[in-house]
């Protein structure tokens, strides 16, 4: 099995709900993002997915939040914007425009800041 890896990031703002501190006030971060796919097979060229395709879907998909407050994003606007819900949510949205038969997300690092991040895995 071979693990492709992009990093990437964007910029927007939120405000962590039933969270008792500063976090539950509006505030924004420079998210950091890694995205790991599988590749079972390397195709004539020897890549398991061209790294341009990869990042420029996963950028697609990070449009979504770019600049936004993310309260007011489906499905943040009932769920707490945490960085393990952001996780959970681009690994789900980056599975819908990447898996193949022979691709598929394995993992999605979210970096709010320079020392901490959560990860979403399907296991």
């Amino acid at each position: 099995m071979y693990r492709l890896t992009i990093h990437t990031h964007f910029a927007a703002a939120h405000n962590l709900v039933n969270y008792q501190g500063d976090c539950e006030n509006l505030h924004g971060h420079n998210w950091k993002v890694e995205v790991t796919v599988k590749a079972r097979e390397l195709d004539c060229a020897g890549l398991g997915i061209d790294f341009k395709i990869l990042k420029k879907k996963t950028n697609e998909v990070l449009d979504l939040l770019d600049h936004k407050y993310i309260n007011e994003v489906p499905p943040f606007d009932t769920l707490s914007p945490s960085s393990e819900n952001l996780s959970r949510f681009l690994f789900e949205k980056l599975a819908e425009v990447l898996n193949t038969d022979n691709v598929s997300v394995d993992e999605v690092m979210v970096w709010e800041s320079e020392y901490a991040c959560a990860s979403y895995t399907a296991d």
